[in-house]
């Protein structure tokens, strides 16, 4: 599922680079690069976008001025070369918030944290209601779909072993390989059933049921030792309670 995206920017090299950028990214559809608000607005009046990449700095007409005027606007990233607006676009709810120069690394960062949100929202806040159960049987779907590199790989959440953070990216460790996606710890969050998945520490979310011992802080699951920190062991605990583990 691709979604239809703008860039708006006064400034000429500026559009070009997210178009690079853009069409490196198989899920952006670019419609369009606008220069000046009033286009902007006349292109959304007719066209369905998703998502704008908006410059703030531009003659006459601003990109906060210009988001404050639009009625339910799109999903919102503020491209600029100064750092002094972050406050305000946290105000305007955008998705990000990215400085000039841009580099790849840190839009695709930004784009997959907007899909992540868009494919939410297109399946009614539930971005994982597949092949769901009865909701008297079970509350959460099998599985997911992760964006992985160029791919888009199926995920069932009974094969999860555990996820391990790498600086920018997150490794899904499955019982038959690893996946690495740009997701962060928080969404990963948001699609796990958090009565079979917990954090346990900055850099780990383990599946209980994978579990093979517990030794002090130290959890085993196959042929790895994952550390317990003091920040997520009490709600570790609980949780172990609640499953009758102690």
């Amino acid at each position: 599922m691709k979604m239809n995206c703008i860039a708006v920017d006064d400034e000429l090299l500026a559009l070009k680079k997210i178009e690079r950028f853009a069409d490196k990214i198989d899920y952006l559809n670019l419609l369009g690069t606008f220069d000046n608000a009033l286009s902007t607005f006349s292109f959304l009046r007719e066209n369905k976008v998703d998502l704008i990449f908006l410059d703030i700095q531009m003659d006459e007409f601003t990109g906060i001025q210009l988001l404050e005027t639009i009625k339910d606007p799109p999903y919102v990233i503020l491209t600029t070369a100064f750092d002094e607006y972050a406050l305000k676009a946290y105000e305007l709810d955008v998705v990000d918030y990215l400085l000039k120069p841009i580099p790849f690394e840190r839009f695709v960062k930004a784009t997959e944290k907007v899909y992540a949100r868009f494919l939410k929202d297109q399946n009614n806040q539930a971005p994982v209601q597949i092949n769901q159960q009865p909701a008297e049987q079970n509350d959460h779907p099998e599985y997911t779909f992760i964006k992985s590199g160029n791919k888009t790989v199926k995920v069932y959440f009974d094969k999860i072993l555990y996820i391990e953070g790498q600086r920018d990216y997150l490794q899904i460790h499955t019982e038959e390989n690893r996946i690495m996606t740009l997701l962060n710890f928080k969404k990963m969050q948001e699609l796990l059933d958090d009565q079979k998945f917990i954090r346990v520490h900055k850099s780990y979310i383990i599946s209980i049921d994978k579990i093979d011992y517990i030794e002090n802080n130290t959890i085993k699951i196959k042929d790895k030792l994952i550390p317990v920190s003091s920040t997520y062991k009490i709600a570790f605990q609980n949780l172990l309670q609640k499953k009758n583990f102690i």
